[in-house]
């Protein structure tokens, strides 16, 4: 009896474990939880370049862009930016000291240095669009869009001040990569290649290319986020804006608008338009929403009748307001929220078309065929092209 042992209920001390226990494991899921998306972060930033097709419409459509702008404004440049502007050099200068801009437009102020860099901007648009050594356009062209835009800075709207940020933009994204001189360019290097050897190199030097192509990618992943970021912006903050006003609220701030002389390219077409409030009412209305909710639609399907509705906006907005500049800078933006597929798919997309209208029709006596020029690369090994570019 003596030997018995009574038992002991469990200590208290020890029930203050299981949360400890519980806790400690959902601190280590967090960890895991931040730790893998930081990797998959760092994934998306360093492992291949993103919407390579989306940088090469914005390369297009704002070097073709600006360079109507300039040959438009033609007739009128001496009075813009030249001497013989208002605005005088002098002045601009005073300005520059305050406000920290520069232009390249006042070094001197010959009337010959400034046809000369009229000429440049005129042949560096022309050259960005194309594609043609788009690392070292891309920096020329940003100057001279900061340049001209400097220059008159008193002129410039909404969308003058949107190409100036796209072109700073362009300069970290790999916009030559697709539709450009550039890539046709580097196909036909690697098809004179054919099947020649690599060239072998050291370790320091594969080092240092792989270090280059790393670096390359994450400039154009930072570039094309911050151009979707910005775009997000302008958005959201017009849509916010857009709610604080008592019109746009009431519905009648586009009756407004479309009854000021100063927007009114069309006053007939204008008249027309403003004949219909229930129309100009919901216009109104789905104007702010859709730009409030645009940052929220951009990872879902909803993105893409968001994107056509804003296009038909812009589109008005350039007939009806008289703003084709700020109109087209914007859709030219909204073409970086489309995926590469799409536009891989448009040249499928043209020759399906083609073949219905039968205007890709082969001449008779022709030896039919694919279409497609045979693969040029390794036996075996598929080229970037292929891999980049559904068959």
């Amino acid at each position: 009896m003596g030997n018995e042992q009574i038992p002991q209920p469990p200590s208290a001390a020890a029930t203050p474990h299981r949360p400890a226990i519980q806790e400690t494991s959902v601190a280590v899921a967090a960890h895991r939880w931040l730790l893998g998306r930081a990797g998959a972060l760092w994934a998306l930033l360093t492992d291949r370049p993103t919407s390579l097709y989306a940088a090469s419409v914005l390369r297009i459509g704002y070097g073709l862009l600006y360079l109507i702008f300039l040959l438009r404004e033609f007739p009128h440049r001496d009075e813009i930016w030249g001497p013989g502007s208002p605005w005088t050099p002098a002045l601009a200068h005073q300005l520059f000291d305050q406000t920290g801009w520069n232009s390249i437009l006042i070094l001197s102020e010959s009337r010959a240095y400034f046809e000369l860099c009229y000429v440049m901007a005129l042949a560096t648009s022309a050259l960005f669009m194309l594609g043609w050594r788009t690392r070292a356009l891309s920096v020329l062209f940003a100057v001279v869009v900061t340049s001209f835009h400097a220059r008159s800075i008193f002129m410039t709207d909404g969308g003058d001040n949107l190409i100036l940020l796209m072109a700073l933009y362009l300069v970290l994204t790999a916009s030559g990569r697709r539709w450009s001189l550039d890539a046709r360019r580097n196909r036909l290097k690697t098809a004179r290649a054919g099947h020649a050897p690599e060239p072998v190199r050291g370790l320091y030097v594969r080092q240092l290319c792989e270090a280059r192509v790393t670096l390359t990618t994450v400039m154009h992943n930072c570039g094309i986020f911050v151009i979707a970021a910005q775009v997000c912006f302008l958005y959201g903050s017009a849509g916010l804006y857009k709610i604080q006003g008592p019109t746009w609220g009431g519905g009648t701030a586009l009756h407004y608008a479309l009854n000021l002389e100063l927007f009114q390219p069309w006053p007939e077409l204008s008249h027309l338009v403003d004949g219909y409030p229930m129309v100009i009412a919901v216009a109104s209305y789905v104007t702010v929403l859709l730009q409030v909710a645009f940052p929220f639609v951009l990872f879902g399907k909803l993105k893409y009748p968001v994107l056509a509705v804003l296009l038909g906006m812009h589109i008005g907005i350039a007939v009806l307001l008289g703003l084709p500049l700020f109109s087209g800078a914007m859709i030219i933006a909204d073409a970086v929220f489309l995926p590469d597929r799409f536009y891989a798919f448009l040249p499928h997309l043209w020759r399906r078309a083609a073949r219905r209208t039968g205007v890709g029709r082969r001449e008779p006596g022709r030896v039919e065929g694919t279409g497609f020029v045979p693969s040029q690369g390794r036996p075996g090994v598929p080229s970037s092209e292929q891999r980049a570019t559904p068959a």
